[in-house]
């Protein structure tokens, strides 16, 4: 073999511990989950996992929770994350400061946001005693955060997500703004564009990349959203996807199958609506251009 012919291994080479990694910490779990997914605990071939699933009620709620959650929560956050972004990225003074604070929620870790809403949410919480010296409400009358309709509920998990997530969405946006080429934006201003118009159609088709890399990751992220739910409401109060999924695992003996089962339906659920995403904001055709 002569120098120019092992030159050619080399990337092959490098990048074998990683495929080793995923083979033996990735696809071979999910091949194993796939498969006793379709098997009762005797080992017998069987689809009742998948029909307990979509027999239960519960089911049909968990869909519709979890695509209101993400339709809702990602527009929301990828909004505010955007504005946050423009603003920060104006580099004036005390920015570092205001970029330092929005960071915050997103160094706590899941349980510690749920502990710390859950707490602040009840009857005689912190929220209701900081309303209260604030002179918003009365002592007589603390608000019920706990005790309204599902939507509602999913509303309020929606704003206590949204402020722990906004800073990561933000991040890829403000480094995605930091990379633009300052010389078209600047051309877009002498040549007449307004603030609006240079942002429509300069900054906005440029950030494009960092757009969709923060995009399809908080999709991902929220159709798996479940901790922050059940600490603050318990399981089944408002049913998700992959709370239903620990339910199975956690709650019941005897449905591990059932569990696995539903794990996979998550996953062709993400996969589908990944590449759905991909697909309509022209992922592709940019990957095979």
């Amino acid at each position: 073999m002569n120098k120019v012919e092992s030159r050619k291994w080399i990337p092959y080479i490098l990048i074998a511990p990683t495929i080793i990694y995923y083979i033996v910490f990735w696809l071979r779990p999910v091949i194993s989950a796939v498969v006793y997914s379709f098997f009762d605990d005797n080992n017998i071939f069987t689809l009742n996992n998948y029909l307990t699933i979509f027999r239960d009620p519960n089911f049909k709620k968990a869909v519709i929770n979890t695509a209101i959650f993400v339709v809702i929560s990602v527009t929301l956050e990828f909004l505010v994350a955007l504005g946050l972004a423009l603003i920060i990225n104006k580099k004036f003074r005390g920015a570092q400061l205001l970029l330092s604070i929005a960071l915050i929620p997103m160094a706590l870790p899941a349980v510690a946001v749920g502990a710390m809403w859950s707490s602040g949410f009840a009857t005689y919480g912190w929220v209701n005693s900081l309303l209260h010296h604030l002179g918003l409400i009365s002592a007589d009358g603390k608000i019920v955060f706990l005790a309204g309709s599902d939507f509602q509920s999913l509303m309020l998990i929606i704003l206590i997500d949204a402020w722990q997530v906004i800073p990561f969405m933000m991040v890829i946006l403000l480094a995605g703004l930091q990379g633009l080429s300052k010389e078209a934006i600047e051309a877009g201003y002498i040549f007449g564009g307004t603030k609006f118009t240079v942002l429509r159609k300069i900054t906005l088709p440029m950030l494009k990349p960092s757009i969709q890399t923060a995009l399809i990751l908080r999709i991902i992220s929220a159709i798996q959203v479940w901790l922050i739910i059940v600490m603050i409401f318990g399981y089944r109060r408002i049913p998700v996807l992959l709370e239903e999924v620990v339910f199975y695992e956690e709650q019941l003996l005897g449905f591990y199958r059932v569990a696995l089962a539903y794990s996979v339906i998550v996953s062709i659920i993400v996969s589908i609506v990944s590449v759905i995403y991909l697909k309509v904001s022209g992922a592709f055709e940019k990957g095979e251009q």
